[in-house]
């Protein structure tokens, strides 16, 4: 059986929320996008990887093809309304097909997967400080508070379809098992280890340990808009 919870909130230092996700056990698809806060429509970008993938995923397509198809659609949209600057979104999506689960993404938006009692971040930053990280430039505690730490490498309707990178990787999701997807604003203010804290509470459902995490980046500033999906098999 699966369980997961979900919530968005648009922090405390945004007007907008710029964030979107889904999430249907039948279908077995959750994902979360966080549109370019510097792009403008970076709401309508998420909302349009939102619906692209959600509609590729059904007519049976993988979760690579129906996040290329979204990049293309959203820059087809992009150069209709003859926008000065490309709108963007990142994107992380996660299907689960029996004890089998695939996660995708593109941007920096993550997912972690919790078991036997750990946690570990799965993906991989499309990111300038991640660059850097694999450089040894820098130190993953100095990446947290780099003055480019949000800047993305690859995101949906700015990297041309040719060039998009898009990640996937694949296991097995066993009882007790649980995966975690999330935009930038719950990362930026709550590390992974507070994470693991929440995530440890097996007597919380999976609504409340998001909306745990979704108070830690309230209490933590809540500079961004936050977005956290808890998929979790009993």
């Amino acid at each position: 059986m699966i369980e997961f919870g979900h919530l968005t909130h648009v922090g405390l230092r945004r007007a907008l929320n710029e964030d979107t996700y889904y999430g249907d056990s039948a279908l077995g698809l959750w994902l979360v996008a966080d549109g370019m806060g510097g792009h403008e429509y970076g709401e309508v970008a998420s909302a349009l990887a939102r619906e692209v993938i959600v509609r590729e995923v059904r007519a049976g397509r993988s979760l690579a093809s129906a996040i290329v198809t979204a990049d293309e659609e959203i820059i087809r949209c992009s150069k209709r309304r003859g926008d000065s600057l490309p709108m963007g979104t990142t994107v992380v999506a996660a299907r689960v097909d029996g004890n089998r689960f695939e996660v995708a993404w593109v941007g920096d938006s993550r997912v972690y997967l919790w078991r036997d009692g750990s946690l570990t971040q799965i993906s991989h930053d499309h990111s300038y400080v991640q660059e850097l990280i694999a450089q040894g430039a820098i130190s993953a505690d100095q990446a947290r508070n780099h003055p480019h730490r949000n800047v993305v490498t690859q995101a949906l309707g700015v990297t041309a379809p040719d060039q998009l990178n898009v990640e996937t990787l694949s296991g097995e999701l066993r009882p007790g098992m649980q995966l975690l997807l999330c935009s930038d604003g719950l990362t930026e203010e709550v590390d992974d280890r507070q994470i693991a804290q929440v995530l440890a509470h097996r007597e919380c459902s999976a609504q409340e340990c998001v909306d745990g995490l979704v108070a830690a980046a309230l209490d933590g500033g809540g500079s961004d808009n936050i977005t956290v999906v808890l998929v979790r098999r009993h």
